[in-house]
């Protein structure tokens, strides 16, 4: 496995090298950097998820379904892009999948601190269990998709996990 510094001077290599859309696609991938925090770096992407929601969730549902689409569909682009400059299937730096599914997993849900929560646990677990046929959508595609695919099925597990959740609590 990488250590942290070898992946930085890895990705400065690379943004160094590569022109501009290169450089959006590398930023963007690791989350801005929220990716190259050493550890858990998936967790830090779903972490790092939990503004945007708060900011989507303030401006409304459609807002929100907006930011998700966006950065689904960007998130496909710069993990694809990344994944080829890198030379690298599915580099754990690579955390965009996961802000993505995270959205995925509290789309259209109020926000609290509670569903926020449960979002997360419930998230994370499927993300890192990956039941069928969540890991089987990630071999069965390739690139950006292959990368974003399987956490977006976990984004849906745990979605419809947490509103039973939310509905038995209530």
């Amino acid at each position: 496995m990488s250590t942290p510094e070898s992946v930085t001077l890895l990705l400065k290599k690379a943004i160094k090298e590569h022109g501009a859309l290169d450089k959006i696609a590398l930023i963007s991938s690791i989350w801005f950097g929220v990716g190259l925090i050493p550890g858990m770096p998936g967790t830090c992407g779903t972490i790092a998820a939990i503004p945007l929601y708060a900011a989507g969730s303030l401006l409304g549902p459609y807002y929100l379904f907006a930011i998700l689409f966006i950065i689904a569909v960007g998130a496909i682009w710069s993990s694809h892009r990344s994944q080829r400059i890198l030379g690298s299937d599915d580099p754990p730096f690579i955390v965009v999948d996961e802000v993505a599914g995270f959205l995925v997993t509290i789309a259209f849900i109020p926000f609290t601190w509670s569903s926020v929560a449960g979002g997360f646990f419930l998230f994370r677990f499927f993300d890192i269990l990956k039941p069928p046929p969540i890991k089987s959508t990630e071999k069965k595609f390739k690139g950006g998709l292959g990368i974003v695919v399987d956490d977006l099925v976990a984004g849906v597990y745990a979605h419809i996990s947490l509103r039973v959740l939310l509905f038995m609590l209530s």
